[in-house]
């Protein structure tokens, strides 16, 4: 979970970027980069230690950064990332990373919603939600974060920047209860 305060740092970095690439007409590459760096990082927890390390030397990340990373990512993707060690500002990433696709997805009208259910969803199932939070959100496009939730007991639970709406089993047997209660 990225703290307040990381975002804020992160923000202007991942403004600058937006800006740079959009400049240098590459923002499609870049914003595939993140996404693709963001699922490699969370499968990688030790690279992220090795480059968050404030004992490590600057040029021994940048080595890792260019041995691992450069032969996949864009060019100024990856000067971006070098940006960032030289900054020592490394440590930000993943804030900034995540700051970078929020602005991208807002400035696209692509609305992130993290869909919580009891059991998985079928493809069907899936394309029908999307398109009814197309219609609630007025969002040019919607990508799901599904996660499975047993305890729901049926049903789902949909979170989106500023409401959640709960329709699984659980919500409604509390609800049940708060009313038996008074």
């Amino acid at each position: 979970m990225i703290n307040p305060l990381e975002s804020k740092i992160a923000a202007p970095y991942a403004r600058a970027l937006y800006d740079y690439s959009n400049a240098q007409n590459v923002t499609h590459q870049v914003t595939a980069d993140f996404q693709n760096l963001e699922a490699f990082l969370e499968k990688t927890p030790d690279l992220i230690e090795y480059l968050t390390n404030p004992v490590t030397k600057t040029e021994a990340k940048q080595e890792i950064l260019t041995k691992v990373l450069k032969p996949q990512l864009n060019t100024v993707t990856f000067k971006f990332l070098s940006i960032l060690v030289e900054r020592k500002r490394i440590n930000m990433l993943q804030a900034i990373i995540d700051s970078y696709l929020k602005l991208v997805y807002l400035v696209a009208s692509i609305k992130i919603i993290e869909v919580s259910s009891a059991f998985k969803f079928t493809n069907r199932q899936k394309n029908t939600l999307i398109k009814k939070l197309k219609e609630l959100t007025n969002a040019r496009e919607v990508r799901l974060i599904l996660t499975i939730d047993t305890s729901l007991i049926g049903g789902f639970l949909i979170k989106t920047d500023s409401s959640v709406i709960d329709l699984s089993v659980k919500g409604q047997l509390q609800e049940l209860a708060k009313q038996l209660d008074t």
